[in-house]
């Protein structure tokens, strides 16, 4: 399986979150309530049973600490490091309501995650042999709950992706002050470490004209499919100016400074358009690349900006600038970017007939990723909705025998959204090849 290059300019990047050591963690964990139907739980999307957990740290039980977060949430280890905690479980967290910090629990299940996989603590096993197989398309967060959990259930599982990386987002998107793809990378050794996982790098699936493998053949090889192919490239705008040099996708970006090495000695004026949490990062990580003005971009309010605001306060602390209620027009320059002209917006979001330049020599837009739902455009029984794959509550589609789960249904959302989803689907696929198998179908 392909390693990353030893030279990425992500290493530049110190954690966010400085992780705990034990006396912090003991410390911590005893100032938890431990509360009946406790609301932290409730507000985890894979309801880790987080008073127990904490429980466990308190009285040095930590090895069944891990266990317990990883019986929910086997990507618990980034969840930890990655997921807003600030809106989901600490934001929960009944200190709240007291004017009290609230329990640091990502920090808690950093502690206990990091030595799970330091230790090599292995909770799970492949089950029995059930004969069945599982074709899973994406190797991200989602697939790879889906496929650790159906190996527990003794099928076999192949997973395809395109890349020659394995891991998705965790591994070439996410920031690198919040994860590192190394540590995404050894996160995917521990899950692979269940074994019986087939991992098919640089196979594109689908009926596309430089597909590997079509979609007819996958439903061929499989009992069952999983759909987790996520998100596709960075949304443009249709504005003159785009192709100039200097111009990028924020995603295709922050892909290329986590996997490889960018120079940024040459840019001295860095804005980012969007206001969601791609902008935001990509910002902070301008900032942490060492260059020198950063300014948003973003056609709504500071206050209806979609990305985190904690988030978003630390980019205004590391010295961003953001300019609201305003658009692109234009990307000027002749070969390379010299500037951006933009459009104030009045509170309709509509031109004012007010307009400015801005200085830029590197632009990244972050206004969204393309959807993918068209890839599968014609397979009976799959419908889509705004470029998504429509599933139930159990990750199934309309078509027997598949599922799908993480960013390709949901448009978007967290780590642990996609393990939840990713988690769900591997039940619903278990009943129904179990199911299958029992009445003599396919």
């Amino acid at each position: 399986m392909t390693r990353l290059s030893q030279a990425r300019s992500e290493s530049v990047f110190k954690d966010f979150k400085p992780a705990y050591d034990a006396n912090h963690a003991v410390v911590e964990a005893n100032r938890c309530l431990y509360c009946i139907e406790a609301p932290c739980q409730i507000a985890c999307p894979t309801k880790i049973d987080i008073p127990q957990f904490i429980r466990r740290i308190a009285t040095d039980n930590v090895k069944n600490s891990a266990k317990t977060i990883l019986s929910s949430n086997i990507l618990g280890m980034s969840c930890a490091r990655v997921c807003p905690v600030e809106v989901l479980c600490v934001g929960a967290c009944v200190y709240n309501e007291m004017n009290q910090p609230p329990i640091q629990i990502g920090k808690l299940q950093r502690y206990a995650t990091d030595l799970a996989l330091e230790k090599g603590w292995r909770f799970f096993e492949a089950g029995e042999d059930s004969g069945r197989s599982v074709g899973l398309v994406g190797a991200g967060p989602a697939s790879l709950a889906a496929a650790h959990e159906l190996r527990r259930h003794g099928h076999a599982v192949t997973v395809y992706d395109k890349r020659d990386v394995v891991g998705g987002l965790n591994t070439w998107g996410v920031a690198p002050y919040k994860l590192r793809a190394e540590d995404a990378l050894a996160e995917v050794d521990y899950v692979l470490g269940i074994g019986g996982i087939d991992v098919q790098l640089g196979i594109e699936v689908g009926d596309g004209e430089f597909s590997d493998l079509s979609w007819a053949d996958l439903e061929a090889k499989h009992d069952a499919v999983f759909l987790g192919f996520g998100l596709g490239e960075d949304s443009g705008l249709d504005v003159p100016g785009l192709d100039l040099a200097g111009v990028h996708g924020a995603v295709d970006f922050i892909e290329c400074f986590k996997t490889g090495s960018v120079d940024l000695s040459w840019a001295r004026h860095a804005v980012v358009i969007g206001g969601g949490n791609t902008a935001v990062d990509a910002v902070r990580e301008l900032k942490g690349l060492g260059v020198a003005e950063v300014s948003l971009v973003y056609r709504g309010t500071e206050a209806g900006m979609s990305g985190y605001q904690h988030e978003w306060k630390a980019a205004k602390v590391e010295g961003v600038r953001a300019s609201w209620r305003s658009q692109p027009l234009a990307f000027l320059g002749s070969e390379r970017l010299l500037s951006i002209h933009c459009a104030r917006l009045g509170d309709d979001k509509q031109p004012t007939g007010d307009t400015y330049t801005i200085a830029a020599d590197l632009a990244l837009l972050a206004i969204g990723q393309g959807k993918l739902g068209k890839i599968i455009a014609g397979l009976d029984g799959i419908e889509t909705k705004w470029g998504r794959v429509v599933v139930d509550e159990t990750g199934a589609t309309g078509r027997p025998g598949w599922f799908a789960g993480g960013d390709c249904t949901n448009g978007g959302k967290e780590v642990v959204n996609a393990v939840a989803e990713g988690k769900a689907a591997a039940a619903a696929i278990h009943a129904y090849v179990t199911r299958t198998n029992a009445t003599g179908g396919a």
